[in-house]
């Protein structure tokens, strides 16, 4: 157990980035499993990353909560088909090799983050407008800050599916996909879409890592994921605290920048 000590520190530092972007730091934490656990299986990598991001997830929507950011309705919405799909992720982590996990995992971060270089928020609809068959949503934080934004519960409903599987097939958590979708798509203030993808992250992150817990999976890496969730766990209610100071926009960078960084190296320890 020793051996791991530092791993939470590391989870600090995990916990406080994941939650001031809404990814839960399961996008920063599977590449450096990759780099640093050469021989270990894409099961085990998921299922590791998968419960550090449960418990930061976890931490950041306790401290959003009391910050009154969280979206439940829509969350709570969203989470209906992102169970399902993370479940199936989980079962699929199985059969993927590990050279393709990796590239897989490169490549998503390079689609995401391209996006969110090159797609301008400005040309998404104002806040406020409804298109028909959206729902609206007005929410007040506990700094009186209103909030009003309206969305395709169609939409939300089959992206959140996708992300769903995609973060437990990865081990990720989902939030790299869901807050610039959240945010892009779904016309959603970035800082009301961090709060959300957190909520969402804790509900999916423990569906997937419950059924590593079944298949058998997770027992290899319980040691490194208890160090890494005592930090996270610190770290998020740090990172949700920043977050009020930060504006939107450099969420959004950093996230951006975050994830290219990241892809640029799995992809040179990769080919």
């Amino acid at each position: 157990m020793v051996q791991y000590l530092w791993l939470i520190p590391l989870g600090v530092l995990i916990g406080a980035y994941g939650t001031l972007i809404g990814a839960g730091g399961g996008f920063l934490l599977v590449p450096l499993l990759i780099i640093f656990c050469p021989d270990a299986r894409p099961e085990t990598i998921t299922s590791v990353s998968l419960a550090v991001v449960f418990f930061n997830a976890l931490s950041g929507s306790y401290a959003y909560a009391r910050m009154k950011r969280i979206d439940y309705k829509s969350g709570l919405l969203f989470s209906s088909t992102a169970v399902p799909g993370a479940v199936l992720g989980a079962y699929a982590t199985a059969y993927l090799p590990r050279r393709v996990f990796d590239l897989t995992f490169a490549l998503l971060l390079v689609a995401v983050s391209i996006f969110l270089l090159l797609y301008p928020r400005a040309k998404f609809a104002p806040r406020g407008a409804k298109p028909p068959g959206h729902l609206r949503r007005r929410i007040v934080d506990g700094d009186q800050t209103p909030f009003e934004y309206s969305f395709s519960p169609l939409v939300g409903l089959s992206l959140s599916f996708a992300v769903g599987f995609l973060s437990s097939l990865l081990g990720t958590g989902g939030g790299i996909i869901h807050v610039p979708a959240m945010a892009g798509l779904l016309n959603f203030p970035v800082h009301v879409a961090t709060a959300t993808s957190h909520f969402v992250l804790a509900i999916t992150a423990l569906a997937g890592t419950l059924v590593h817990v079944f298949s058998g999976s997770f027992t290899e890496g319980i040691r490194r994921t208890i160090c890494l969730a005592i930090g996270v766990l610190a770290g998020a209610q740090f990172g949700a605290r920043v977050s009020t100071r930060i504006h939107g926009d450099w969420i959004i960078r950093a996230l951006a920048l975050a994830l290219g960084l990241v892809a640029v190296r799995i992809l040179v320890v990769s080919l």
